[in-house]
């Protein structure tokens, strides 16, 4: 294997990325499975790859101080060898600096090689200064620079919560998380997974682990003993309060982590998705947990009716800025233009309150952080429909008065939105 192996996939993927627009994990993963580098080569394609999707907008800021053109006027393949060279002067410090400029100037183009090698070295000469926008006169674009966020994103999590908890939340977004599962109860306890393959108890959520680094988490799946859910996740499931001789419903199921919590409640649980092709996850899920009490269903969870349920779960679509940490591609999408994503959460939220029986419960959950998703859905359903009611709840340290918001900073999970709603009347049967 050549030395800048790693360098070349990462360089190769990030091209294709942004080109083709595909999803950075999926990518990845294809990439790595395909080819033959060792495991620490392996590290530092991902380490590469993760680190210039994710601090694009800043890299891009830096070329745009040290060269008369913007970023996005440079060839693709030109531009993606500057990123990379400054990420790894920035960030990393595996290749010397002289060594990441003499292999971008190597990888550039004939014609682009003096370009490159310039506008690296007075970058270095600079002392490898990033001048931000003053956030004195523009907090925004300080926060959207700084943390390589879409400027309207980091103006649209200012109005929800101000400039320090933006900070905290952008802050803690750049960190990788560790992988969060839920022990298959079904089999073991979570004392017995611990004891066994080692992690740390979630703080909150009773069946949950984070695992350490180096747990090989594919063999764990293959054998049926925990599934991948973050805490947050996890803490919506038991806010639910299924349990055993209750009937839920599961309106937007896949992959179909929540489907699975639920039916080892003991409850049984007919699961639905939009896409039949998503249905094959929660089928095959489930077969290798060995659970039971299972319908799967392709369904439009805006078109609920029929049958009524004495739990119903509503894990919307959303515009996912609470999973920034974990799919760094969303960082760069604005938040403007979701009236129709608004509308679907809406209309969802409806329908499942049409299916959730007197005296029943209807959990209603996003993975995103913007109000307008999650506040402000649950405020005009209640408007529109006061035949129900915020009910509190308690998971482990958390109390709520019907809703919660977690929080990366401080709840160390994905930032996620839950409201617990009671349906007014006595349940019957």
């Amino acid at each position: 294997m050549k030395k800048n192996d790693a360098r070349t996939l990462a360089l190769d993927l990030l091209l294709r990325s942004e080109a083709a627009g595909q999803y950075a994990n999926i990518a990845l993963d294809t990439a790595l499975s395909r080819g033959r580098l060792e495991d620490a080569d392996r590290a530092f394609a991902t380490a590469l790859f993760y680190g210039v999707l994710e601090r694009r907008l800043t890299l891009d800021h830096i070329i745009a101080q040290n060269s008369a053109l913007p970023a996005g006027k440079i060839e693709p393949r030109v531009r993606e060898i500057l990123r990379l060279a400054l990420f790894q002067l920035l960030y990393l410090d595996r290749v010397p600096g002289h060594a990441a400029i003499f292999e971008a100037v190597e990888e550039a183009p004939p014609r682009s090689k003096g370009f490159v090698n310039a506008l690296l070295r007075s970058f270095c000469r600079k002392g490898k200064n990033v001048e931000y926008p003053a956030k004195e006169t523009d907090i925004a674009a300080f926060l959207s620079v700084r943390y390589s966020v879409d400027r309207a994103l980091a103006a649209a999590l200012l109005s929800a919560y101000g400039a320090e908890k933006t900070k905290a939340i952008l802050t803690a977004f750049e960190d990788r998380p560790p992988v969060t599962v839920r022990v298959n109860t079904a089999c073991l306890t979570r004392a017995e997974f611990l004891s066994r393959y080692g992690g740390t108890p979630t703080k909150n959520a009773p069946f949950g682990v984070r695992l350490a680094e180096k747990t090989p988490l594919f063999s764990l799946l293959d054998a049926g003993v925990c599934f991948v859910e973050d805490e947050a996740s996890q803490i919506a499931v038991e806010v639910l309060d299924a349990r055993a001789g209750t009937r839920v419903r599961d309106l937007c199921a896949a992959p179909g982590s929540k489907t699975f919590g639920i039916a080892l409640s003991g409850a049984t649980v007919v699961a639905s998705d939009l896409h039949e092709n998503k249905l094959s996850l929660i089928r095959r899920g489930a077969e290798t947990l060995g659970l039971s009490g299972i319908t799967v269903t392709a369904a439009d969870a805006r078109e609920a009716r029929g049958e009524t349920f004495d739990r119903v779960l509503a894990d919307v679509p959303c515009s996912g800025y609470g999973v920034i940490g974990k799919k760094p591609d969303i960082r760069y999408k604005s938040p403007a233009g979701r009236e129709g994503l608004l509308r679907t959460q809406a209309e969802i939220l409806s329908a499942a309150a049409d299916i959730t029986k007197p005296g029943g419960v209807l959990v209603y959950s996003t993975c995103t952080l913007l109000p307008d998703e999650n506040e402000g859905q649950i405020a005009a359903f209640l408007t529109r429909r006061p035949d129900f009611a915020l009910a509190p709840f308690r998971v482990g340290d958390i109390a709520a008065n019907g809703t919660y918001t977690f929080f990366p900073d401080t709840d160390k999970t994905d930032g996620f939105f839950v409201a617990k709603l009671m349906k007014k009347g006595t349940q019957n049967g």
